[in-house]
């Protein structure tokens, strides 16, 4: 009899709202760690989590048993309620809506895990903004400026 066989990867970059810089250093470590923690009891495989203060880069082994707007669901809803409860931040922390989501070959999970690993050096030279935008082009993904995140720049 004949198996399926399947794998995965997914590279997942979201931002808390109005992308404000809102991760600090104390903490994140704590936020990685916790949202690898959601990642494995939803039988998915963190490859790499990377926080800044105003954005988080997730890179996934994927479990094709959920679908990626459930995970993210889960990942912002639970992260939101444990940084709060927490009280990491004086303000109410929550995440934007919306998120980005690319796929990713085997052959390709080195450099990956290594982009998303140094967010730190890399955002020296890019802006969020750019690095998003970028994102989006390399994937061939049609987007429409008025309908990405809430960056600080477009509220002025």
């Amino acid at each position: 009899m004949a198996d399926s066989y399947k794998k995965a990867y997914f590279h997942i970059v979201f931002s808390p709202k109005y992308r404000q810089s809102l991760i600090q250093k104390q903490w994140k470590e704590s936020l990685e760690k916790y949202i690898c923690g959601i990642i494995t009891n939803n039988q998915h495989k963190p490859i790499a989590v990377t926080a800044m203060p105003d954005h988080i880069h997730i890179f996934i082994g994927y479990n094709l048993n959920q679908t990626i707007p459930q995970l993210v669901e889960n990942i912002k809803t639970s992260s939101n309620k444990w940084i709060n409860e927490s009280k990491f931040t004086k303000f109410y922390f929550e995440w934007q809506n919306g998120y980005g989501a690319f796929t990713h070959s085997h052959g390709n999970m080195d450099t990956v895990a290594k982009y998303v690993m140094n967010q730190e050096e890399h955002h020296k030279k890019v802006s969020f903004r750019q690095e998003y935008v970028d994102l989006l082009k390399e994937n061939d993904i049609e987007f429409k400026d008025q309908y990405l995140f809430d960056f600080f720049d477009d509220l002025g």
